[in-house]
């Protein structure tokens, strides 16, 4: 069975997506649930955030004009079951130079789909902006998680993330699912409880039960070079996000479960 892909992107910054997509493989390893990351951000915060950016010396660059297959870009992260494919200096030149070729769109789904990977998840990690790789990543994608904070200009962006994965449904990818999850959520400020609510109301089924809250010690994970559930597993942030990890883990179930004619 082809690996389950899953991208975290919103056209905004500073919403916790490239910690969401740490946290998330790592606990999803540690249930024995084998996850490659996919670092196309050119921040490469993922990739030094598992403290592996002077170990990069091949990128998902590599993949992404064909010079390498994805199976042989991988590398371990040091915890079992984890793998990534680092985010590298090449990387925006690998962006532009993809823009000028034709099916751009669909050059990470050819690739995820015609070689064997040992995963059964891929997450990918999209830079804010939505460009040509964005595209390329929701075109691959059986999920898009939307991780937003219950603030004004963060909900407000979801709207244009939403219709740009529409688009990205109606041309190139019908069977793309979408989640909305919630992070840095503050329990005592009143306009989070609000702006949650009014999520709640909107987009119902599309938001995640699980909430992540606000907790330092996810800043302190990234600087240290470790996911949360290696820096701190006792957390309130790293039971959050294992919550969601068994959260996802029985929704891409329940979804694959064939029905009966």
């Amino acid at each position: 069975m082809k690996p389950y892909v899953i991208v975290v992107c919103h056209q905004k910054g500073g919403v916790a997506k490239t910690t969401t997509v740490s946290a998330l493989g790592a606990f999803l390893a540690a249930s024995e649930h084998p996850t490659l990351l996919i670092d196309l951000d050119p921040s490469a915060n993922l990739t030094a955030g598992l403290g592996l950016i002077r170990q990069v010396k091949k990128s998902a660059a590599d993949g992404l004009l064909g010079k390498e297959p994805l199976a042989n870009l991988h590398q371990p992260t040091g915890i079992p079951g984890l793998d990534i494919i680092p985010s590298g200096p090449d990387i925006s030149a690998a962006y532009q130079l993809m823009a000028t070729r034709p099916q751009s769109e669909t050059v990470l789904r050819n690739s995820l789909e015609q070689q064997e990977l040992p995963h059964e998840f891929v997450i990918i990690d999209c830079p804010p902006a939505m460009a040509a790789i964005t595209t390329a990543s929701l075109a691959a994608a059986d999920l898009a998680i939307i991780p937003t904070q219950c603030e004004y200009f963060a909900i407000q962006a979801i709207g244009s993330t939403f219709n740009y994965i529409r688009q990205v449904r109606s041309e190139y990818n019908p069977q793309l699912s979408y989640k909305v999850l919630v992070t840095m959520f503050d329990l005592r400020g009143k306009l989070h409880i609000q702006l949650y609510e009014k999520l709640q109301e909107y987009y119902g089924e599309a938001l995640f039960d699980t909430i992540i809250g606000f907790d330092s010690k996810l800043r302190s994970s990234q600087i240290a070079g470790q996911p949360i559930s290696v820096f701190a597993s006792k957390t309130r942030a790293a039971e959050q996000y294992r919550n969601l990890a068994q959260e996802i883990v029985a929704y891409v179930h329940k979804r694959r479960i064939p029905r009966p004619d």
